[in-house]
């Protein structure tokens, strides 16, 4: 099976800090050019992929990130950011009808958290709060990536959810990955009943018509279809990433077979859902 859905971790550079942080790639020292980031964008498209979501590091600091998108939508991708919203301004005034979602990463409502976390020097809620806002100004489907660990497991969100009002609640356990954030991540480490009480809190929330779409590691790990800053695919199933040949030389089906991917797990974790653009009201 191949995949419907992709993950192009295009860009390593981040303006934050994040401790909990599972994608430093401190093995990965360069990236695919603008020229070769829009070939393997035609080679996915050809082997079937639907929707690409462009995730970094901090996609929004690559150059052409506007061009991929442009180019994404021309093909026919569903497209899709995660970002912490550090460029995103000014990517909604060039390329705002490229995007058909973008997930904006906020795990806690307290401006002191998200500092303790790592995310931000003490603004990073405010600032969400006003590109929720303008997403929904630009009717682009928003999504809301929250990361569960130590500081914020018993945090009600509620109130904050409400406010930003996304079309998807992503809630993903804290995940520890070896080699990208060992000694690091560990006093952030929840069990899987922790994280469920998180979930279990805000349950009111889907009887209000939020979609809530929790994530254990043991969901998260082999379910997703990853591609590096270099063009590899790469998978977290055994616990730490192990990567592919580069997919410009060998080809997306000979690539992909060279790592894990669960497609069940996928499914299962609600990776295929409807993200066709539909009209927003």
């Amino acid at each position: 099976m191949l995949p419907l859905s992709v993950n192009f971790h295009l860009w390593k550079p981040c303006n934050y800090k994040c401790k909990f942080c599972y994608e430093t790639m401190p093995d990965i020292h360069s990236h695919l050019s603008r020229e070769d980031s829009l070939r393997l964008l035609a080679l996915l498209r050809e082997a079937g992929t639907q929707k690409i979501n462009f995730a970094g590091g901090e996609p929004t600091l690559c150059p052409f990130l506007g061009e991929l998108l442009s180019e994404a939508r021309r093909l026919g991708f569903v497209t899709s950011i995660v970002t912490n919203g550090a460029k995103l301004p000014q990517l909604l005034t060039h390329r705002a009808g490229a995007l058909d979602w973008v997930a904006l990463s906020v795990d806690s409502a307290s401006e002191e958290t998200q500092k303790r976390l790592g995310r931000g020097t003490g603004n990073h809620v405010r600032q969400s709060v006003a590109l929720f806002d303008a997403l929904h100004q630009h009717r682009i489907r928003v999504k809301l990536n929250t990361v569960v660990n130590r500081l914020n497991y018993k945090e009600d969100m509620s109130a904050f959810v409400r406010r930003v009002r996304p079309h998807r609640w992503k809630v993903l356990q804290v995940l520890p990955v070896k080699g990208q954030n060992d000694g690091i991540v560990d006093e952030l480490l929840i069990s899987t009943k922790q994280f469920e009480e998180f979930v279990g809190q805000h349950k009111s929330l889907q009887t209000e018509g939020f979609q809530i779409v929790a994530e254990t590691n043991n969901l998260i790990r082999g379910s997703y279809v990853m591609i590096d800053p270099m063009g590899r695919f790469f998978s977290d199933a055994n616990g730490y990433y192990e990567y592919s040949s580069p997919i410009l030389e060998v080809g997306v089906e000979s690539a992909l077979s060279q790592v894990y991917w669960n497609a069940e797990k996928f499914v299962d974790r609600g990776g295929f859902y409807n993200w066709l653009p539909a009209q927003i009201p």
